[in-house]
């Protein structure tokens, strides 16, 4: 037996999420299919962020267990023959049995695309969130400063969440422009559910002066939900990498 870490790149729009679902099509579901069928055995990936639908992924990391012969670094090769054009894996290795790509110790590093314009660009719309009114950049960079560090995030994740405590450690938040697009770069230790994405919603309040960006410290402190701002959309999301210890 051995264990294969794959690297998975996916455009999400057409799944609902990662996990396995009784009501749509999945990455997960797409990945088991296709390394089964690949091996001859009955798979079931393990994955490290269980991405909502519409996200999109460029390095999510899933494992499976397989008593295959193939070695790890060919399987990139066999399977992407094998998946939609969508899902394409980055990478193969062996690792060790006991790595666990959600029990290891690492950082995922979260990016949100707006495009700031008066009119949207249809070849965008899948992989942006169009915003048209101005956001200040300035406004953006100074709220995010708030969620730097260890906070209780209870205001700023999903009220069905199941994490057992809503303490989370981010490392780091850029709010950068180029040309017509905002990228909000996210980096922690790990994130709750529609976490990034009520960051991105807030911080965009933030750009439009809907609020002082200084008010972001009441709405961590308020542990509740409501004090935050909407949720952005799915499609302005990707996981970008998720960068583990040395195994």
């Amino acid at each position: 037996m051995k264990r294969i870490k794959l690297i998975v790149a996916y455009d999400g729009t057409n799944y609902s999420g990662w996990q396995v679902q009784n009501n749509g099509e999945t990455i997960e579901g797409v990945l088991n299919r296709a390394i089964s069928e690949l091996t001859g055995e009955e798979i079931t990936v393990i994955g490290a962020s269980r991405t909502d639908a519409g996200v999109h992924a460029l390095g999510n990391v899933a494992v499976f267990d397989t008593e295959s012969r193939i070695p790890g670094e060919k399987f990139v090769f066999a399977l992407n023959i094998r998946l939609p054009e969508d899902i394409r894996i980055q990478d193969s290795c062996e690792v060790p049995l006991d790595f666990h790509p959600r029990k290891c110790v690492s950082t995922k590093v979260y990016e949100y695309r707006i495009l700031n314009r008066k009119f949207e660009l249809p070849c965008e719309r899948y992989t942006s969130y169009f915003y048209h009114r101005p956001l200040d950049v300035e406004r953006m960079q100074k709220a995010a400063s708030y969620l730097v560090g260890e906070h209780d995030f209870k205001s700023f994740c999903s009220i069905h969440t199941q994490a057992l405590t809503t303490v989370r450690t981010i490392y780091s938040i850029d709010v950068d422009k180029c040309g017509d697009f905002i990228t909000i770069c996210v980096k922690g230790s790990g994130f709750l559910y529609n976490m990034v994405r009520i960051i991105a919603g807030t911080l965009i309040q933030a750009g439009i002066g809907a609020f002082p960006p200084e008010h972001v410290k009441e709405m961590l402190l308020a542990l509740d939900r409501q004090a935050a701002s909407q949720t952005a959309p799915a499609r302005g999301l990707r996981l970008v990498e998720i960068q583990y210890e040395k195994m």
